[in-house]
């Protein structure tokens, strides 16, 4: 993908060198979203082989809507985020034959966690002091949104992603740089 992008950065720039960023730019955000649309085409061609095309779009979303407000962890490499991407997102929508209490206590386990841990941006990402309360705020709305609901599915989104914002070690405040 990162061959791809980096083509596509460099035509880009020959097309028009004085109105677009550099090419290294380009070529990251080109590999963002050419990664993210491998990830989700795959999934999605696999929710449809399997009968869950809507159960594995319904997950793709909430989870994504949800990181874009929590942050959450990376993984190391493009493959291993795809690979893990695909995985889950395919995988998951195929277990949701648990209990209405198991759908209330995951539900419970999701909002306390967005209420502990989110925000938790991406080291890349800066956000300001003002910023971090509302996106608590939202995770938090989102995740509790489920209660009325009631899907098994979103649930089952909002615990993955929920679970990538825990932290084991206490960061310094400055670490998230809220400021």
């Amino acid at each position: 993908m990162n061959t791809l992008a980096n083509k596509m950065a460099v035509a880009i720039k020959r097309a028009n060198p004085e109105q677009t960023h550099s090419i290294e730019i380009m070529q990251y955000s080109l590999s963002i979203l050419l990664n993210t649309l491998l990830s989700f085409t795959v999934s999605l061609l696999i929710g449809w082989f399997t009968g869950k095309l809507a159960e594995t779009l319904i997950f793709f979303f909430s989870f994504a809507i949800l990181r874009m407000c929590s942050g959450g962890f990376h993984l190391k490499s493009a493959l291993a985020c795809n690979s893990v991407s695909i995985l889950i997102c395919a995988t998951f929508p195929h277990l949701t034959g648990f209990s209405d209490q198991t759908l209330i206590a995951i539900n419970c386990f999701n909002s306390l966690i967005m209420l502990i841990f989110a925000p938790n941006p991406d080291v890349n990402v800066k956000i300001s002091a003002t910023s971090a309360p509302l996106l608590k705020v939202i995770s938090v709305l989102l995740v509790g949104c489920n209660f009325f609901i009631d899907s098994r599915v979103i649930g089952l989104a909002f615990l993955t992603q929920s679970l990538t914002i825990i932290t084991l070690k206490r960061r310094r405040s400055d670490e998230k740089d809220f400021s």
